[in-house]
């Protein structure tokens, strides 16, 4: 079977468990067991950004550019240029395979000093997967493929505040037609939203060097369920997430300048099903509306605050630059490893000329358990380009 099935047999696992009744851990197990939570479309979670990417996925608060329609939309009437676009191509699972990747195109254009209005096109394609069924006989080819379209507008409200709103069209299409243990599998669509803040503050020192702090919060893929069969009882959560971020860049002459970066996030979906200490049924998973699953996002972890907290990602990073044309950065990422277990190190390097940019990221993988990640040992890059006219 084809190795690009890793991702699709964990969206199918997803989906046919909420067409099942749920599992259940005993009491023996809740302090300490694994309890990752799962979504549908996960393609809308991998940063389509090879900056943020080698800073150890930040960006909530990283200064705007084209990417910000990912990480941050209200960044945008902060940034420099008038106009701005960026293309990323992200290989996935280049250890197994060398036909699936990840696409992302994104621009913006600032309407005047305050207003900015700006889209994004994400596409995740897994390649030619060959089907077969138990005893091994063939069931023909299928290309599973997934896509999101966004469009938002930016605001400043005032010289130092701005907010953003988004709007995301998603198509999921992983097994159209396909059947497994009775469910018949349709592609998924689905609609969301993004709503974000960003705070910036210059500050000018007594010795002529200067400093910027940044702040952001972002609330993402906030919509509705995704279903991938006729039976409308069943939906999956889409990866709703809110992440608060914060940064601080030193400008010590006008050649010099160094970034450091956090971002802390938090999937705004429920808790999987489990019991909890006194041997109660947690609130059911599946049939939880999306609003019930965002407030009890927050508190309905069976392993109570401890679990909570484990449930937040962490992500610090440090960008260097050097008369404004060539970046060095690096970054670390963490997870839980009762969450997930994602822990990896990344490194990164840009380059700028003119209205040209181009920007490389690295993945190194690390931990005890030193958890394989799609993109260890990657390159991915992406393309930006300065557009309009440039603002001081």
């Amino acid at each position: 079977m084809h190795k690009a099935l890793i991702y699709l047999f964990g969206m199918l696992v997803v989906v046919s468990m909420n067409e099942k009744a749920h599992g259940q851990i005993s009491t023996d197990d809740v302090d300490g067991r694994v309890n990752t939570i799962n979504t549908a479309v996960p393609f809308l979670r991998i940063s389509p950004d090879a900056r943020g990417g080698s800073m150890g996925d930040v960006g909530v608060a990283s200064s705007p550019d084209a990417n910000a329609t990912y990480w941050n939309l209200a960044k945008l009437p902060f940034a420099r240029n008038d106009a701005g676009a960026s293309v990323t191509y992200t290989p996935w699972l280049t250890d197994l395979v060398n036909d699936v990747f990840l696409a992302y195109l994104s621009g913006y254009k600032q309407l005047d000093e305050d207003q900015t209005v700006a889209a994004s096109l994400r596409y995740f394609d897994l390649g030619n997967v060959q089907f077969t069924n138990m005893y091994g006989q063939d069931q023909g080819q299928f290309h599973p493929r997934e896509f999101s379209f966004d469009a938002g507008y930016a605001r400043k409200l005032s010289d130092n505040w701005s907010m953003g709103i988004a709007l995301r069209y998603i198509y999921s299409n992983l097994a159209s037609g396909t059947s497994i243990d009775g469910v018949t599998f349709k592609p998924g669509q689905a609609v969301a939203g993004d709503i974000s803040a960003f705070y910036t503050n210059a500050i000018d020192y007594a010795n002529g060097q200067s400093g910027t702090w940044n702040f952001g919060v972002a609330i993402t893929n906030l919509g509705s369920k995704i279903s991938y069969s006729n039976n409308a009882q069943f939906k999956n959560f889409i990866p709703s997430n809110l992440g608060i971020g914060g940064s601080y860049t030193q400008d010590f002459d006008e050649y010099n300048k160094i970034s450091f970066e956090v971002d802390i996030n938090k999937l705004l979906v429920p808790t999987p099903d489990t019991l909890d200490l006194n041997n109660n049924q947690v609130l059911d998973y599946s049939e939880q509306s999306v609003v019930s699953g965002v407030f009890h996002s927050f508190s309905d972890a069976p392993g109570g605050f401890k679990e909570e907290m484990n449930e937040l990602m962490y992500s610090v990073g440090m960008e260097y630059w050097y008369n404004n044309l060539f970046a060095v950065r690096a970054g670390y990422f963490n997870e839980n490893k009762r969450k997930g277990d994602r822990k990896y190190f990344t490194l990164g390097l840009g380059l700028k000329y003119n209205v040209f940019g181009i920007n490389f990221s690295y993945l190194v993988p690390s931990g005890s358990g030193v958890q394989r990640n799609p993109l260890s040992n990657t390159l991915r890059f992406s393309l930006l380009f300065d557009l309009g006219n440039y603002r001081d």
